[in-house]
């Protein structure tokens, strides 16, 4: 668990939506899941393998050796573990090349950005330019970085459906976010080191709305999401929820996403969250 200790409640409107789980779920043939060894990531990898529609889930970590949860899944063919440093160009130009191989002609359907770090910060205390440019580096910067490299493979997904139709199983980019990426929610109800962080993940949200805007004529959805505030390494043992919760919820509504969901932001209930 964290040195830092984290305080407050995030919880936003903590119920299923009715109208949300009368959707029908669609299942994507090839997903890619980044930082997928433990907490969120690894949760996400579960879940999705819960679903046989899916062909082929990609999910990438920077130690694969060390990823031991993750390894363990690896009887399931479908899976493939793939060592990715999100923050070296030349890490994700060669996961590049070896998607491009796994996914061949029907290309990448779902990316899910969900690498990230935390590194303690705040305005009333030390200053250190490295540690603010490492948060941004990896939670912003790297996100784009690969979104911009897989960007061919998920055009090649969304070509092979014909028609306008913008939903979860033609091509989309899942950006993992955080409720403190929202200016409007930072309102006092939580507290801790979280100064680059919040400067991290809004980066990030900026990111998912440019995308939306230039990405709609690919017919490829974007989404930022919340998975909520979970008992990880990195959200501490005073969180809300345990990985399982989060990311069961998480799962089953991302694969309910549609043009309805377009270039926003949600909590996993599929609740808007103001920017």
């Amino acid at each position: 668990m964290p040195e830092y200790e984290l305080k407050g409640n995030l919880r936003m409107r903590d119920t299923p939506d009715p109208e949300v789980e009368k959707r029908e779920q669609r299942i994507p043939k090839t997903m890619m899941i980044t930082g997928a060894n433990r907490g969120i990531g690894l949760g996400l990898v579960k879940h999705f393998l819960e679903y046989d529609g899916i062909e082929l889930l990609i999910a990438t970590c920077r130690n694969p050796e060390r990823a031991d949860e993750l390894n363990l899944l690896r009887s399931d063919k479908r899976l493939h573990v793939i060592g990715l440093d999100v923050d070296n160009d030349d890490s994700i130009k060669k996961v590049f090349d070896e998607v491009s191989n796994l996914v061949s002609s029907n290309g990448l359907n779902v990316l899910i950005n969900n690498a990230g770090i935390l590194l303690p910060y705040q305005v009333d205390g030390q200053i250190c330019r490295k540690t603010m440019m490492k948060q941004l580096e990896t939670n912003s910067v790297s996100v784009a970085i690969v979104t911009q490299t897989f960007l061919p493979l998920l055009k090649k997904a969304s070509n092979s459906i014909d028609g306008d139709e913008v939903r979860i199983d033609r091509s989309a980019i899942i950006n993992i976010s955080s409720t403190m990426a929202s200016i409007a929610k930072n309102d006092g109800c939580f507290s801790g080191p979280m100064t680059a962080y919040r400067m991290s993940k809004s980066a990030l949200n900026s990111f998912s709305r440019q995308c939306f805007m230039e990405l709609s004529k690919y017919h490829i959805l974007v989404t930022s999401f919340c998975p909520g505030w979970v008992r990880t390494e990195m959200g501490g043992e005073n969180a809300d929820l345990d990985v399982n919760e989060s990311t069961k919820t998480l799962s089953g509504n991302i694969l309910r996403l549609d043009s309805r969901n377009n270039g926003l932001y949600f909590d996993r209930f599929l609740h808007p969250i103001p920017n």
